[in-house]
């Protein structure tokens, strides 16, 4: 049985970074990366439809060690899935890649510290290896698919249903009808995508989002590029970028009305003062509430103003022969309908835990430090922001994990547990996620684990307080550090 120091599962964005923290912070301990996909780069490979980019700046949706150099701050799905694999070259990381291995369960044994993992391999059927620190790097929903609600009528559509998540490359929509319904940030992107390459496109929403457009180029980052080394000027980009969208966060947070104002006036500005803004772009819940829709260049407020793309705000009463039929009675025709109706959350990517036999019940367990969980030895797993680019956090886990590896290794302790204190044990009992209420989010809820209501057991959505988290001692009181050995020696002991 092949046996490890660390599993890293997923090859993504996350697990690419992580791996390349622990080659370079803990030279001397071993590791795979487990992929139960055929290539790298996760979501950016995954995601084929038209206009696929990122929502989030690349000065702070790419790592901290490696400086994004492009001109383009937005970037598209394809430039981003390139820097992940230029990454993992660069890094000497392919070889360390299991392409095809999809982890199934996982199983804590803690008289040996050992983590055995049971992984289904392509083409060759089960097999199993072990190490010592298991670490979640497969993000948060399910690649098989993501949510497709049915609706009525589905059966008698005479043209094509697609979800994103699963676009066909042969489709070519230039010329024809295409209905999106969705409002969040995949139809944002498609949406006037297509329309910009020829489709006739109404994107079709219960209920408005808020959106922001933004140039996709950074002025100051390009501007550095010119006078200082990469490194230098992405730093300087980087640090600006996460300061004010932390100062933008916390005003929607103390001043959601006047946020509100702003966001919206900025709307009419770009569609003018006859477009009804009350109705397709005004939300009924207060920024941020749900995640914010980024728009590159005012691209979906382009495709409005030249008629390629409309917004239509109403709900949909069935699917009809030519299209859909919404409760307002109006008749939408249509050649293409894409249900951007968002994803399937997956808990730590659907694998099976238990810990001595005993299954891991993920919202009985208390997040610490928002990534690793109570009574559940030697596992982490990296989880974003919410509010904020994904890879500030991935990138704080993994320079944790690989302190707190240095940290078992100068002491002898091959576990590490986080443990409620008495103290602990009646705090209350949050939701995995609090203040966001964004239906991806609230579908699965009941599957995450809980926070409590103090650090380190909140899962706080602000980068400030888990840089100082994730910096603090490794050994807090909290975080038990020991053997094997000792656990049988208690055991001896208490006989």
């Amino acid at each position: 049985m092949e046996a490890y120091d660390v599993i890293i599962v997923g090859a993504g964005l996350s697990g690419i970074g992580a791996a390349c923290h622990l080659k370079r912070e803990c030279p001397d301990r071993s590791f795979t990366i487990l992929e139960g996909r055929d290539a790298i780069g996760g979501t950016w490979d995954l995601f084929r439809y038209p206009g696929v980019r990122s929502d989030s700046d690349m000065h702070t949706l790419g790592y901290d060690f490696k400086p994004w150099t492009d001109a383009k701050a937005i970037a598209d799905g394809p430039a981003i899935l390139s820097y992940v694999e230029e990454t993992a070259r660069e890094n000497g990381l392919m070889d360390h890649i299991r392409f095809g291995h999809h982890v199934r369960t996982a199983r804590w044994d803690s008289d040996t510290a050992t983590w055995t993992v049971g992984v289904d391999r392509a083409g060759s059927g089960r097999v199993e290896i072990t190490a010592n620190f298991l670490y979640m790097c497969g993000g948060y929903y399910e690649y098989e698919g993501g949510h497709a609600p049915h609706f009525e009528g589905e059966d008698d559509f005479s043209g094509t249903i697609i979800h994103p998540q699963a676009w066909p490359a042969s489709l070519d929509h230039a010329g024809k009808r295409v209905a999106v319904i969705g409002s969040g940030a995949t139809a944002m992107t498609l949406a006037p995508a297509m329309a910009d390459t020829g489709a006739e496109v109404a994107m079709v929403q219960r209920s408005p989002t808020y959106v922001i457009s933004r140039p996709d180029e950074d002025k100051l980052a390009n501007a550095l590029r010119r006078w200082l080394p990469e490194r230098f000027a992405y730093a300087i980009t980087r640090w600006k970028n996460i300061t004010l969208q932390a100062i933008f966060y916390k005003q929607t947070r103390v001043r959601p009305a006047k946020v509100r104002s702003q966001l919206l006036g900025l709307v009419r500005r770009h569609l003018g003062p006859d477009y009804d803004v009350e109705t397709h772009f005004t939300p009924r819940y207060d920024p941020w509430d749900q995640r914010l829709c980024l728009i590159p260049n005012a691209d979906l407020f382009r495709a409005i103003r030249s008629g390629a793309l409309e917004v239509v705000t109403d709900s949909i009463e069935r699917f009809t022969e030519g299209g859909l039929k919404l409760a307002s009675g109006r008749e939408l025709r249509a050649d293409v309908i894409v249900k951007a109706t968002g994803l399937k959350l997956a808990v730590m990517g659907g694998v099976t835990f238990t810990v001595d036999g005993k299954r891991v019940n993920f919202p009985d367990t208390t997040v610490y430090k928002g990534m690793m969980f109570s009574d559940v030895p030697n596992l982490v797993q990296t989880f974003g922001y919410i509010n904020a680019s994904w890879t500030l956090r991935a990138d704080l886990t993994a320079r944790y994990v690989c302190r707190l590896l240095n940290r078992m290794e100068r002491t002898g302790a091959r576990q590490c547990t986080a443990r409620l204190r008495d103290e602990d044990r009646d705090m209350p009992r949050r939701p995995w996620i609090e203040d966001f209420s964004s239906g991806y989010m609230q579908r699965s809820m009941h599957l995450f684990p809980k926070q409590g209501d103090s650090h380190p057991w909140r899962h706080a959505q602000d980068y400030a307080v888990d840089k100082k988290l994730t910096r603090a001692p490794i050994e807090d009181g909290v975080l038990v550090l020991d053997n094997p050995v000792d656990r049988q020696s208690a055991r001896r002991r208490v006989a």
